[in-house]
């Protein structure tokens, strides 16, 4: 019943199928809702989330978690009375649905916690039983339903649902249709293949079914397929998108019942127009790609750990390799033929990182796809109109980036619901559509850094309200106003409600982009208008190419995603009690210069004077600061050791690495210490003292 014991070597496994099913699932049940509620039947999405809820009762099963197996079952049972039915669901069935998912998800964590499967609510359970009556008193009696052609529709192969759904559409005014595709070497070179043929039929029409043929088929070919649709694009439209005759298309609807087709010696219906002699195969074309030596392998994620391990120590050792030769060649050794297999190695090592990495990326969207099922229950608590839009394309990130990030993006939406966004009556009032939006979009840039953005429609941040409830000063700037949301234990509400008041979120959000992924965090605000947050994290934060420089005698390295530019110090204008800041002239501009042996109080250097000195340009808050420092040793491939023990993890510091001579080096994260200083100073005249 705990899926522990005898069955505890499947557990594993198990955890990172049942995890992939439920997001599917999920995803599936979103779908079906949003049908229900337009009124209109989702025959692909019912007939998924049942094969995914059924495959995991069986896996269930299989390890004996008995909690689960019973919610699924009954989860199942229901839903296979409405794929029964063409894919139409019940209203009222809809949240008995969500919670058993929920309700199998929260077990199947307790099993990956190393706890037991508590039993499963037996309310939940007779909710879920009771479905079964609800869904079949659901489905419309229609007093005149529309008749297929009984051979057009290879009544043979059509299951109960898929009939349900292409009469639904030709109820509903659209057309059903076959359209029937012959592959040739012609259409091949042109690009041409049933997999492309389904991806663009798609965009024009919603596909029923695939059936392979064989037998004699126009044009001299032995096979050719046929889509059946429901669409309302014409004939002409349709042709060309499979590449013309001798494709052709064919109504689905009689006006009349017609008999049935005559069937040949082996019970197969004949074929019809373009297709003479054709046959139905005997199975579906379900994925019709074959690829030669592909698929998918699941890997746990502690082997790609290891191999990053083993990789990390690679780069390491190549490091002192590269001291000791440089150390042979001052010496006068020969070192040219040594040096060249330095260099190819270098390529190999790179080579082998760019694989690995691309063995831990994973998609944005799959990291998200939990978010609209968080919108929903958000929606449902709070009493608003929401709409969620996702728009993060084929971006990537590493996984254990993506399982840092995620709690942030849960953060951020649920204060956009639940702070940001009026109700539909204040919206209204305001001349604003009812449903507000909540829209995070991303997109990776070229420095190595994932972008995204999350924007909403709602009221804006009351900067007035944020100041009385961290009793401080009205900020003046957008800036000022994310630190005060960022305080720890900061909140606008009066009292805790199921969603907001306790006062964790922002401290939360800021903490893991900033201080745990080395990242940035702005926010643009505007009254009336909405919020924009807009969060900056590397792709990666185990493997990086480094700035490696020097500064007051000592070695530092800072990630090169984060340098915007490398420049001279000349002509420094240093105001005056500017603590350290001066000016430095960028392309005409006037950029700020800080002094990093200052800001890490180390003694007076040849960057405090900007005499001879070099300075890496940063964004701090979208504003470019120049960092001067004594001298750049050079871009190196590093190591990043995080700080994780609490007690020895500063602001500003991302970490430590070898740079292969045996001693840690800190890389430091030059936005986040500069932001540190400036709030340490800010503090400090407040409280009426000088910090030097």
């Amino acid at each position: 019943m705990t899926g522990t014991g005898e069955f505890a070597e499947f557990l594993p496994a198990y955890l990172a199928e049942a995890d992939e099913l439920l997001a599917s699932a999920q995803k599936d049940l979103l779908a079906v809702e949003e049908a229900v509620r337009k009124g209109q039947a989702q025959p692909r999405a019912v007939r998924e989330l049942f094969r995914a809820l059924h495959t995991l009762k069986g896996l269930s099963a299989m390890v004996d978690v008995e909690p689960v197996v019973s919610l699924a079952h009954w989860m199942e049972a229901s839903l296979r009375l409405a794929d029964q039915a063409g894919g139409r669901l019940p209203e009222s069935s809809v949240e008995p649905l969500v919670e058993g998912l929920r309700a199998i998800e929260l077990r199947v964590r307790q099993l990956g916690a190393g706890k037991t499967a508590s039993p499963a609510p037996a309310n939940l359970l007779e909710r879920l039983e009771a479905l079964g009556p609800q869904v079949r008193d659901a489905v419309p009696k229609r007093a005149r339903p529309v008749k297929l052609d009984a051979e057009a529709s290879f009544a043979s192969r059509l299951a109960p649902s898929e009939r349900e759904q292409l009469e639904g559409g030709l109820a509903g005014g659209q057309r059903a249709l076959r359209l029937d595709f012959v592959p040739s070497s012609e259409r091949a070179a042109k690009g041409l293949n049933i997999n492309t043929v389904r991806e663009r039929v798609a965009k024009l029409a919603d596909i029923v079914k695939v059936l392979p043929l064989s037998g004699a088929a126009a044009g001299g070919a032995s096979l050719a397929f046929a889509l059946l649709l429901i669409t309302r694009a014409e004939d002409g439209v349709l042709l060309d998108t499979v590449g013309g005759p001798p494709a052709t298309v064919r109504s689905l609807e009689a006006p009349a019942p017609a008999e049935a087709p005559p069937e040949d010696g082996d019970g197969v219906p004949e074929g019809v127009e373009g297709l003479p002699g054709a046959a139905v195969l005997e199975e579906e074309l379900e994925e019709p790609e074959v690829r030669r030596g592909g698929g998918l392998l699941r890997v746990e994620v502690s082997r790609l750990d290891e191999a990053m391990e083993w990789l990390a120590s690679l780069v390491v050792n190549r490091s002192r390799l590269m001291r000791a030769v440089a150390a042979l060649t001052q010496a006068g050794a020969p070192t040219r033929e040594i040096t060249a297999i330095l260099q190819e190695n270098g390529r190999q090592l790179r080579d082998l990182r760019s694989a690995i990495l691309r063995l831990r990326m994973v998609r944005v969207g799959d990291v998200l796809e939990r978010l609209p099922l968080l919108v929903r229950g958000l929606r449902r608590a709070t009493g608003k109109a929401v709409r969620l839009e996702l728009d993060v394309g084929d971006a990537e990130l590493d996984k254990a980036v993506a399982d840092r990030l995620l709690p942030a993006l849960v953060h951020l939406v649920r204060n956009a619901v639940d702070h940001a966004l009026e109700s539909p009556e204040e919206r209204q009032a305001a001349s604003k559509p009812a449903e507000g939006l909540v829209r995070l979009t991303c997109h990776a840039s070229a420095n190595g850094q994932l972008e995204l953005t999350l924007r909403d429609d709602g009221r804006g941040v009351d900067a007035k309200a944020v100041a009385k409830a961290a009793n401080a000063p009205v900020p003046d700037s957008a800036d000022a106003l994310l630190d005060l949301l960022c305080r720890p234990g900061l909140s606008t509400r009066q009292e805790a409600t199921r969603t907001s008041g306790r006062g964790m979120g922002m401290d939360i959000v800021r903490r893991i982009v900033v201080e745990q992924l080395g990242g940035e965090l702005r926010m643009d605000t505007r009254k009336g208008v909405g919020t924009t947050f807009t969060v900056c994290v590397p792709l990666t934060v185990t493997l990086m190419d480094a700035i490696v420089f020097e500064c007051a005698g000592r070695r530092y390295a800072v990630s090169v995603g984060t340098v915007e530019e490398l420049i001279d110090v000349t002509g420094v204008v240093r105001p005056a009690g500017a603590d350290g800041l001066g000016l430095v002239e960028r392309r005409g501009a006037a950029v700020p210069l800080v002094s990093l042996a200052r800001l890490l109080d180390m003694p007076v250097s040849a960057s405090e004077a900007g005499q001879g000195a070099k300075a890496l340009i940063v964004r701090q808050r979208g504003e470019p600061v120049a960092f001067a420092v004594d001298r750049l040793v050079g871009q190196q491939e590093i190591v990043l050791r995080p700080l994780e023990d609490p007690l020895v993890r500063v602001p500003g510091v991302a970490g430590a690495t070898d740079l292969g001579d045996g001693q840690p080096t800190l890389v430091l994260d030059l936005g986040a210490l500069g932001a540190a200083r400036v709030g340490r100073r800010k503090r400090a005249s407040r409280a009426g003292e000088w910090v030097s």
